[in-house]
């Protein structure tokens, strides 16, 4: 039995994982690099052949963890994908929406680089179309939390509640040869206790081998004032001021999130009447699906709704799908507060909303979520004079804000409270989704404190496990 590490190691996106066993050839995930340096990786031919991969199981819906499915299947692949129902509503619309970026970037790409003479590092094609994306949705089997699901003959899988985003999962992976029996848990991402709309991350006890992320393995998140506490201040602020709150945000959890907490302050009045964007057609649809799938709520969000009070709508909410409602918003006269993708500043309307506001002293831009390393948004975050958008160099006048909770990764304490409950220890744990020094830290961590087997395996790596 051979696991092979392809994605998010010693590095935080691309998780991909290949399983070698009893005969079948499984990927745990398939996400795409996102990191600038890392990008090659995604166009780079991978080390198997698509069309012998017996099937794909996602752990949620992130792009960094299902982003490459549709290229997978462009290059063969026809088995199915299984994950929970939230997670294939929300990756197809995910994946669609990747599609549709990548061909406007390259017609985009080609004609900056025409205009100034220069030549791309990395072909002027999509890495798959939105036929492919179509394609890729329906190969999906959905399962319910909790419930072993055959995958072959001779291993099945079970998900767990992982308190990421919704859908997400921790996955039981059982594998039998002969009289043998293996069992791999891989974590996904681990999800936080006591955050908004979600239910709590489930603990497992029994595995034979960990496969865990290490986002945050260094640091515990600091919460200081709760999430409105830290909101109110910055909006009253810039409203005083006269500029716009710029959030850029990731569109699936952390929109709904946000939206949660400022419906709070509207209701409560404790921010003025103004308008809240959602500007991103993926946020608006995301939002869609949540509501959908109501059943995953946690129970304090369950109650909120069945007192009327949907944290997912507030008056002075508006949905902006279309380009020209977008384009509307720079209309607006007086404060307002703009929620816009991507969450990194890598893509998207907020970088238009950053272009008309980052110069301005009276505006905040507001991080909410986590800054890969060569991401526009973290170059933003580490204090940056001057950032360069649309190609073009742009000064930094406004304010920059982070607020802290927001995470929906587990941080070194939850990490380690997720970990230390197998019993018995499993006999190796690798960590991965963690910049290297990170990850390294927590190895030493755990190895100390556990006494576990860690490993941080580098990419392409390959492992026998039994």
């Amino acid at each position: 039995m051979k696991l092979q590490f392809l994605g998010a190691n010693r590095q935080v996106t691309g998780s991909q994982y290949l399983l070698e066993a009893a005969g079948a050839r499984l990927l745990i995930d398939c996400g795409m690099f996102q990191e600038r340096q890392f990008v090659h990786r995604n166009y780079d031919r991978p080390p198997f052949e698509a069309s012998q991969i017996d099937a794909l199981l996602l752990t949620h819906a992130h792009l960094d963890h299902c982003g490459l499915a549709p290229r997978l299947v462009r290059n063969g692949f026809s088995g199915p994908i299984y994950s929970t129902a939230p997670t294939a509503d929300l990756a197809s619309l995910i994946m669609l929406d990747s599609a549709r970026i990548q061909e406007e970037d390259v017609a985009a790409k080609k004609r900056r680089h025409k205009r100034e003479n220069r030549k791309s590092k990395h072909p002027y094609e999509p890495l798959y179309t939105p036929d492919d994306a179509v394609r890729t949705e329906t190969l999906f089997h959905t399962v319910t939390y909790g419930t072993p699901q055959a995958v072959t003959d001779h291993v099945t899988v079970t998900y767990h509640e992982a308190g990421h985003i919704l859908g997400a999962a921790s996955l039981e992976v059982v594998v039998h040869e002969g009289k043998n029996e293996a069992r791999i848990v891989f974590s996904g991402d681990v999800g936080l206790w006591d955050k908004p709309l979600i239910r709590d991350p489930r603990l497992l006890s029994d595995a034979d081998y960990v496969v865990m992320e290490s986002t945050y393995g260094t640091r515990d998140h600091l919460r200081t004032r709760d999430i409105e506490d830290q909101l109110d201040p910055i909006i009253n602020d810039t409203v005083k001021r006269g500029g716009n709150v710029l959030i850029p945000t990731f569109a699936v959890e952390r929109a709904q999130e946000l939206m949660y907490h400022l419906s709070i302050l509207v209701r409560q009045d404790r921010i003025p009447d103004l308008l809240v964007f959602l500007d991103s057609p993926m946020a608006v649809n995301a939002t869609k699906i949540f509501r959908k799938h109501r059943s995953c709520f946690d129970e304090k969000t369950m109650a909120m709704l069945e007192d009327d009070h949907s944290p997912l709508d507030f008056q002075g909410l508006v949905l902006s799908r279309t380009v020209e409602q977008s384009k509307a918003i720079n209309a607006v006269r007086g404060t307002c507060v703009i929620m816009a993708g991507s969450g990194m500043c890598t893509g998207g309307r907020i970088k238009h909303h950053l272009v008309r506001n980052i110069w301005r002293e009276e505006s905040t831009v507001v991080f909410v979520g986590y800054q890969s390393h060569g991401t526009l948004g973290r170059h933003i975050v580490d204090g940056a004079k001057k950032v360069r958008i649309f190609g073009e160099p742009r000064l930094v006048g406004a304010r920059i804000e982070r607020i802290d909770g927001m995470s929906a990764h587990a941080d070194k304490s939850t990490l380690q409270r997720w970990i230390g409950h197998f019993d018995p220890k499993p006999k190796r744990v690798f960590l991965t989704h963690g910049e290297e020094d990170v990850a390294l830290s927590l190895a030493d961590t755990l190895r100390t404190g556990l006494n576990v087997d860690v490993e941080v395996p580098k990419y392409q790596q390959v492992v026998e496990l039994a």
